[in-house]
């Protein structure tokens, strides 16, 4: 027994001696960094490392909290081992902290509130016991609240105004108007009872202030809810309301001042190779919203280059079996070039934005527009297919990572961020409670990624017109004009490849979305394969692009959702199982093929042959396995196999065995039976027909921020509508500068100016807004 224990002892000097370094919360910078003399910092550690080139380096830490005084950097500057490990030793938890520990003498102030003197630079979060504390905030933090944890449409009237002494260093939060996201603004004044805000640049769809979803916080004044707190930089005085039964005076305080805990960084030319994170907590980072400028392409974001970890210029890196909570920004960030990097079987969760993005550089991108209205001509544009360089993540995988509950004070985020990026895996992982899409691919370049075995539920919690699964595709090739793009490829076949050269494909996930679609293609997304996926609440959705095969799904309680294709998309969708009858909007074209469908009811298998599609298709009891806990195998006998329907196993989600004991599971709904539709009122006007905005689809696929305004569905030939080049698909908004925001409207303002020869209106067409002088006559 002596000899055993001895061995053990012994060992751990003996790999100190060659190439392991430790460090423990009681250690010194002065220590050789041995497991008896271990070094205090990581910084230290990797110093102590530094004449150990070309060697296999691991530095080991104990047990505790090591704060940081400042963001960590392994750059290719001082990166000379073979392969670099940072991990716990033996299973100890460690904790990497963007913050620093707030010791303070308590005093009562008044009205249960208390008050500190103590000099801080301007502290973004606080923390007791390592949870954080929402600041002074109208209105007051409500878990139950579904937006920023409440919200108030009267944030910003003068009245409220008018009690805020001093505003200055207040943040109002908003969504966008179109609940595309969110905005977040610095108060920097207040003049006339108005604030004076900077900011706004967190959204690349700019759009004025949510009218509804807004919040204010750090505000003295509204200092009057337990957990609230506000500094008062003039004075230096540090205000708390605590919780009943805490005494602030033995308590445990800390206060962020990192927004970034560890940075990689080398480049294309001389890539950072081989480190590995492993078993470390992340947590206590400042929030970065105010520094999400950077616009991702034409897509709806914008970012941050930064978060708990950010990875950039490195390959054949690790980060694995680590958690990240109680962060104020992203957790892990892979930026320019990466390639063959891990991210595997971390937890994330209660963080301010998003989990784990891939996004490459511009200057790798062919004729870059950076905004949705922007395009670059045909006659200047680049020809060439691909990217430009290699400065963007590659062959990188991110599997098994359990992330929940992000998006805390950012909405434009994901759990998945894939944007100017190809051959990217996402695989494995299970992603629930999120304000957006747990898994989003910002552009169709460069392709190639594999999205499989993920399962994401709950989300689009906080915003809207959106997927559980999102993308956009407004590539080198889309404009917003679907004559236009059309007429482009016609004359330029093929242009619909230059970015996305490889197909992205999605398969054996489970999707459930609810405000939104459980799979939704958007703008020109082109070029993917789709099959064996579930999608539990809200189908799947492909508005216009090219050659999409979507074969092999399941859709439960929902349907298809096809959107304006284009003239020879090429798009399939054949060999599904759907609930409901297809939901198009403006389709003229349907594609190479739909039909060879199963469908559960056979009402909505008759709607699709009013339709002229689907001849092959069947309907009847599809003969589940157990559709009352999601296994949507099929049994033996099933028709669906008659149309060509194959099973697949319901296999989602993390591996781990860990962190399936902590994962959620999607409610699984019992699958309803085929509701009548109602029929809309339509009204004639000018020989075109109109009808009430009803739906989500019809929202979208207008690019409205709500239901005002009435639907142009049909136009009769030879009318005066077509004579003043109406179209099919316009929203009319206004008659004479008199807002239409629905048939009544409609129907009293077409009275009102019908002597008028001429008359102004405005309209809603390929998400802008267009004015017309008509003539009624």
């Amino acid at each position: 027994m002596k000899k055993r224990l001895l061995m053990v002892i012994l060992l751990p000097l003996f790999c100190a001696a060659q190439k392991n370094f430790y460090v423990a919360t009681t250690g010194t910078d002065k220590n050789p960094g041995t497991f008896l003399k271990p070094l205090k910092t990581l910084e230290s550690a990797l110093k102590k490392a530094s004449p150990f080139k070309h060697e296999d380096i691991r530095i080991y830490f104990r047990g505790g909290t090591y704060m940081m005084d400042k963001t960590v950097e392994i750059s290719a500057a001082n990166y000379t081992a073979s392969t670099l490990t940072i991990q716990s030793y033996q299973n100890e938890k460690v904790i990497f902290s963007g913050a620093k520990p707030l010791k303070a003498i308590w005093q009562h102030y008044r009205n249960g509130i208390y008050q500190a003197k103590i000099a801080l630079e301007r502290p973004d979060r606080l923390f007791l016991n390592g949870k954080a504390l929402p600041m002074a905030r109208y209105p007051n933090f409500d878990p139950k609240a579904r937006v920023f944890n409440g919200t108030a449409a009267d944030v910003l009237d003068s009245a409220r105004i008018a009690n805020w002494h001093h505003p200055k260093g207040a943040y109002v939060h908003t969504l966008h108007s179109g609940e595309w996201g969110g905005f977040h603004y610095l108060v920097t004044g207040k003049q006339k009872n108005k604030l004076i805000l900077e900011g706004g640049w967190q959204n690349n769809r700019p759009s004025p202030m949510n009218d509804k979803y807004r919040f204010i916080e750090n505000v003295f004044e509204e200092l009057d809810a337990p957990n609230e707190w506000f500094y008062d930089e003039d004075k230096k005085i540090l205000y708390f309301y605590p919780p009943k039964g805490t005494n602030p005076n033995t308590a445990s305080f800390s206060v962020s001042h990192l927004t970034d805990i560890l940075h990689i960084v080398g480049s294309n030319a001389q890539p950072v190779k081989n480190i590995h994170i492993n078993q470390i907590d992340f947590t206590q980072t400042a929030r970065s919203f105010m520094l999400t400028k950077e616009p991702l392409l034409r897509s709806d974001w914008t970012i941050y280059r930064g978060g708990a970890i950010l990875l950039d210029g490195t390959e054949n890196s690790k980060i694995t079996n680590c958690s990240f909570y109680e962060l104020g920004g992203n957790a892990i960030f892979m930026s320019n070039y990466n390639k063959h990097n891990l991210v595997k079987d971390n937890l994330i969760y209660n963080i301010g934005a998003s989990a784990i993005s891939f996004v490459g550089s511009p200057d790798a991108v062919r004729s870059p527009s950076f905004r949705y209205e922007e395009y670059v001509a045909l006659e200047q544009m680049d020809m060439k297919k691909g990217p430009k360089s290699n400065n963007y993540p590659q062959y990188c995988t991110a599997s098994g990572n359990l992330i929940h509950h992000i998006g805390l004070i950012e909405k434009q985020v994901a759990g998945a961020q894939i944007s100017m990026a190809a051959h990217i895996t996402i695989s494995h992982n299970t992603i629930y409670k999120v304000p957006r899409a747990g898994i989003n691919i910002s552009e169709g370049t460069w392709g190639g990624h594999i999205i499989e075995f993920n399962d994401v539920f709950d989300t689009v919690l906080e915003t809207g017109d959106h997927g559980a699964f999102n993308s956009w595709g407004r590539d080198r090739y889309w404009l917003p004009n679907i004559k236009d793009v059309e007429n482009i490829l016609t004359k330029y076949p093929g242009i619909e490849y230059l970015d996305v050269i490889d197909p992205i494909t999605l398969r054996n996930n489970r999707f459930q979305c609810d405000h939104g679609w459980d799979i939704d293609l958007d703008d020109g997304s082109s070029n993917y394969l789709i099959y064996n996926n579930v999608c539990l609440s809200g189908g799947l959705k492909l508005r216009e692009g090219y050659h999409r095969k979507v074969y092999n799904n399941i859709i439960i309680n929902n349907t298809f959702h096809p959107h304006v294709w284009f003239r020879n998309s090429d798009d399939v969708f054949a060999h599904n199982i759907v609930t409901q009858p297809y939901a198009p909007i403006r389709m003229p074209y349907w594609g190479k093929q739909v039909d060879s469908n199963f469908f559960l009811f056979p009402a909505a298998l008759q709607k699709a042959h009013q339709l002229g599609l689907d001849k092959n298709s069947l309907s009847g009891d599809v003969l589940f396995v157990n559709a009352s806990i999601g296994n949507y195998s099929l049994k033996p006998q099933s028709p669906a196999i008659k149309i060509g329907f194959k099973s697949f196993e319901m296999n989602f989600g993390v591996t781990a065995a860990h962190l399936k004991k902590l994962a959620a599971k999607p409610n699984i709904r019992p699958i309803q039976d085929l509701v009548a539709e109602k029929e809309s009122i339509r009204l004639n006007w000018l020989g075109a027909t109109f009808k009430n905005i009803e739906t989500l689809g019809e929202l979208s696929a207008a690019g409205l921020h709500d239901k005002d305004g009435v639907l142009l569905i049909e136009l009769l030939p030879s009318s005066l509508a077509i004579k003043n080049k109406l179209q099919k698909g316009d929203v009319l908004v206004a008659i004479a500068n008199e807002k239409v925001k629905s048939i009544k409207d409609l129907a009293m303002l077409s009275q009102k100016y019908k002597q008028a020869q001429n008359l102004e209106i405005t309209l809603v067409r390929d998400q802008r807004k267009k004015v017309l002088m008509i003539v009624q006559k």
